[in-house]
């Protein structure tokens, strides 16, 4: 084992913060409005341009995001959501807190994005929506899911957590489709410190989502508190306090027009260790759909290979750990979580192939801020680590 003790500490992921983004922080501190107003709404101005999507409505996160968006379909006991067990826990979680139950397919093996050709069956007369995840920004194929959703009459919520900037068939991901959920936290592709979106062209449902977000009421702070504004309001619906802080939108201007440039410099990490690990029997890499797509590479998830690594998944992130190369889990198979097995009933088996991803998956470290001696640097401890 090399010891590695005298180099700093790798981690699976930093964020890029600029030095005009901390400007634009200090002067919204400065300017006496740091919570909802003036940067939040040119921050959604900007997303409905560079997404071109007539509504964008920006949130506390994409939890937040996922949570009204089921909410404002006002589900009724029993609705059924049809998602991946292959997600962080919020896709199940939000589905179940807007009153639904979860339904769950399996995933292709490649790509961890939920199985299409799997949904047809899983659809019974109390679905009322799909949820598909895009897995580490890989579009899910589209095209015959939405045609799926259109046989049913059902509507279609794109967990787009990890995909903002994503293309599928070369449209981006939140420029066409029914309502795609993005995410800005730390390790996401671009932040916001913490928040998320929601993206549709239904301008009722854009509508319900901005009632819910702040209280239920029909106007926000930003629209009460200026010189012009009323004190007076009214509560339409018991809402939620899921609004946008203005010192979030101050970083968010900024990352966005950097977007782009992220996405290619992730893009080509991505691809170089494709190139020096596509041989090595210890691993099982990530494979590409055949449709046109613009991957977004917000992680790089390879599967450990026990009977060939000599390790399990645990031990290899251990090992990396010690060589002070930090690694993330994403994720463990949601079905698997005692809530949703003691709940709904599921148990190992249900899914093969997402309960052997989840067993093998690591994430890699993966960031725009990263060198190749950086991803050099992780090679070489995977090269010891593997022996």
């Amino acid at each position: 084992m090399t010891n590695d003790s005298k180099e700093q500490f790798l981690p699976f992921s930093r964020p890029t913060i600029s030095q005009e983004a901390i400007d634009e922080v200090v002067t919204c501190l400065k300017s006496g409005w740091i919570t909802t107003g003036p940067r939040v709404k040119q921050f959604e101005e900007d997303l409905k341009n560079y997404l071109n999507a007539p509504y964008a409505l920006c949130l506390t996160s994409a939890t937040a995001g996922l949570h009204l968006a089921l909410t404002a379909l006002k589900l009724k006991p029993d609705d059924e959501v049809i998602t991946t067990p292959m997600t962080f826990a919020a896709t199940l979680n939000t589905i179940v807190l807007a009153g639904g139950t979860p339904v769950l397919v399996d995933v292709e093996p490649g790509t961890y994005n939920m199985d299409v050709t799997k949904i047809a069956k899983a659809v019974t007369k109390r679905t009322r929506a799909i949820m598909p995840v895009h897995f580490a920004g890989l579009p899910v194929d589209l095209d015959p899911l939405y045609d799926i959703a259109k046989k049913h009459n059902l509507r279609v919520i794109e967990d787009a957590a990890h995909a903002i900037g994503a293309e599928y068939k070369g449209k981006r991901i939140g420029s066409f489709g029914d309502i795609q959920v993005f995410s800005f936290h730390p390790n996401k592709n671009m932040t916001t410190g913490e928040g998320g979106c929601v993206v549709t062209r239904d301008e009722q449902l854009a509508s319900e989502v901005a009632l819910l977000r702040f209280h239920g009421m029909d106007r926000e702070a930003w629209n009460r508190f200026g010189k012009t504004g009323s004190q007076h309001y009214e509560i339409i619906a018991p809402g939620y306090k899921y609004n946008m802080m203005d010192i979030q939108a101050a970083l968010g201007l900024h990352q966005l027009k950097a977007l782009d440039g992220f996405i290619k410099r992730r893009t080509d990490l991505a691809l170089r260790y494709h190139a020096i690990l596509k041989d090595w029997p210890q691993l099982t890499l990530t494979t590409s759909p055949s449709y046109d797509r613009l991957h977004a590479w917000h992680l790089y998830t390879p599967l450990v290979n026990p009977e060939k690594a000599g390790m399990d998944r645990n031990g290899f992130m251990a090992a990396l750990k010690e060589r002070n190369i930090g690694t993330g889990l994403h994720y463990r198979a949601a079905h698997l979580y005692p809530y949703y097995r003691e709940n709904y009933g599921f148990k190992p088996g249900d899914f093969p192939n997402a309960e052997k991803i989840s067993d093998r998956i690591v994430s890699l470290p993966l960031f725009p801020l990263m060198s190749n001696s950086d991803q050099d640097r992780v090679i070489s401890a995977m090269k010891d680590v593997f022996k």
